[in-house]
This record gives structure tokens, sequence and C-alpha cells, in this order.
């Protein structure tokens, strides 16, 4: 985590003289907190998990806690005055503010929990209801060789992985694409319906992965290693970062 986004102080939102925050600006301070959390996750990766139940199926680790709370004291240290959506703590900060920030500490508990290789800290900030800044921690490779890969993103700024530019794929037939979903907890219409859509979509695409992590799905369509995606009953934490 670099200093200056640890240490620095941002004026107060909405003051006459102060208007927007730059985006460069906004995505150093996104980028330090999704560290912040990625840290955490890492030094937990290869250690035993205490695994809890939100739901039937339904998971939450000590790791997504901890995660949560390190991101949270990057944001709230240079933007005390800013809301805040946590997946774990909820709402929290000025719910007057024009900012925004979704926090899902650990996107992909359940494969975190079994070791499997799809799972993220994903870290966005909405300014007046859209999409302003956002960093994605990906970890990839698995037991006794685990990575990450960031993905980083501006309003209007383009995304990138790495620090390179990244782009969509280029494939705009449904034959000729890969696709990826995801299935939620709630075994309820919605669930059933997507179990269709997925049987659809398997026998007039070249495939469909389930993966199991929101923001890791969507950032791979950004990536272009994936043509489409589609999900029901997500959070706000859930997308927020890769929209």
């Amino acid at each position: 985590m670099s200093e200056a986004s640890n240490q620095r102080k941002y004026p107060k939102v909405g003051a006459k003289s102060t208007g927007s925050i730059p985006p460069s600006e906004l995505i150093e301070v996104v980028e330090a907190a999704a560290r912040a959390g990625a840290e955490v996750v890492m030094d937990a990766v290869n250690k035993p998990r205490n695994v809890a139940y939100k739901g039937l199926a339904d998971l939450v680790t000590d790791t997504d806690k901890m995660s949560e709370i390190a991101i949270l004291e990057v944001i709230k240290k240079n933007f005390a005055d800013h809301l805040i959506l946590g997946e774990e703590g909820g709402i929290a900060g000025d719910t007057s503010s024009d900012y925004l920030w979704c926090v899902d500490p650990l996107d992909g508990t359940t494969n975190f929990a079994h070791c499997y290789p799809s799972f993220a800290v994903s870290v966005g900030v909405l300014f007046q209801g859209n999409p302003a800044a956002a960093t994605v921690v990906e970890f990839v490779g698995g037991p006794m060789c685990w990575n990450t890969r960031t993905y980083t993103a501006t309003a209007g700024g383009g995304a990138f992985c790495n620090g390179q530019k990244i782009h969509p794929s280029k494939t705009d037939k449904v034959e000729q694409s890969l696709l990826v979903t995801g299935f939620g907890c709630e075994h309820d219409d919605a669930w059933n319906t997507n179990f269709e859509l997925f049987k659809e979509f398997t026998s007039i695409s070249r495939g469909v992965r389930r993966l199991g992590g929101a923001a890791v799905d969507m950032c791979h369509v950004a990536l272009g290693v994936t043509e489409g995606y589609w999900e029901y009953r997500l959070k706000p934490w859930d997308i927020a970062a890769a929209v």
C-alpha cells in the first residue's frame, strides 16, 4: 500500500470549492483499499478456514470480515464522509454523500473455503449513482502457487489488467462464444429460470462456465476470454467494481 494513499486526506465531498474528485485520485485510493484486502486474503489463503453460514448455502469466513475491515480503514482515512456499502458490515458513513463505495471483501467465498482458484477482492466507487473507479484483485493459481492479477478502471478511462489496457472479445455470434453464469444461494423461481437458460445457451454456444464469483466472471468478459455473462439476484457489491 502506498504511503500517499494511506495518509492523504481529501476535501469534503460536496464542498463548493471541490466538486467531483479527479479519477486519478479516486483510483489511487480504490487500488490501495483493494490491495489492503487482498493482503489479508493472501495471508490466509493457505491456512485453515473458520467457516460460518449466513444462510443455507451462503458462507462467510473470518477472512471476509478481516478483509473488509482493512479495506474500510483505507477508505475512511482518505474519504471519511463518503458512504460505504460493505457485504459484511452494511451501510456506514454519510448518507448524503455523492459518493458510494461498494465493497465485496471476498467475492467467491465458497471457492476460497475450498481453495478453488476463482475468488477476488472487489472495490468500486460510484459518483451520483454512476461508476467512477474500481479495482478487482483476482486470485489465480491454486494451492502452493497462489498469485493475483489486478483489474482497474475509471469512468471514461478504459480498463486495465496489471497495468495493460484490455478489451472485450470482438465475437458477436453466440455460436462462437464462450459464456459464463452463476447461481445464487436462493433456490427460487429465478434460480430455476437460470437453469433453463443454462441449458439453452449450452446448446447454442461453445459452452457455459460457472466459476462462482460475479466480479471475476465480469472481469473475464472485460479481458476478452469469455464473450458474455449473466446472473440473477446479484447485490450491488457483487457487480459495482466490474460493471
